[in-house]
């Protein structure tokens, strides 16, 4: 491989990975463990968010993640988790590449390690470990795009 080679080769650096934002609340705790009956109605919401810095290559992307439970009989909250995991990119990639990179690959690397951080919060506030199932931000993308398209198309 030549210098020009390796110097136009595309790649995908992660700097940094750090807690932004980690709010965990569990209002009913003790009493609620008495009263569960069932397993609890668990409501997980994540969301990407990306944001460009001041230096032309480097983005940070936050998941943004919401777990809820509540008792599935009376509705009472169990606990309510809400983190934001945030990491600091640079891309060395073609324009059209960034986009899906930064929407796909980077939320792929950090989700690991979001979802240690809420299963270790729930089980260190005395509940079992949640354990969010992996994601396929590829086909969440793909959703993304189209529905931009169709909203295009309508216009």
């Amino acid at each position: 491989m030549t210098e020009n080679e390796s110097q136009n080769t595309p790649s995908v650096q992660v700097n940094a990975q750090y807690i932004k934002d980690l709010s965990f609340e569990a209002p009913a705790l003790p009493q609620i463990l008495s009263e569960l009956k069932t397993a609890p109605a668990i409501n997980v919401n994540v969301d990407i968010q990306v944001n460009k810095t001041d230096h032309e290559k480097m983005f940070t992307v936050d998941l943004n993640i919401k777990a809820a439970a509540q008792t599935a009989d009376t509705h009472k909250a169990l606990f309510i988790c809400e983190l934001t995991y945030g990491g600091l990119v640079t891309l060395d990639v073609p324009a059209e590449h960034v986009e899906p990179i930064l929407l796909v690959e980077v939320p792929h690397l950090l989700f690991p390690y979001a979802r240690a951080i809420v299963s270790n919060t729930t089980r260190d506030a005395g509940l079992p470990p949640l354990q969010i199932s992996p994601i396929d931000f590829g086909t969440l993308y793909r959703q993304k795009v189209e529905q931009e398209a169709a909203k295009k198309a309508q216009k």
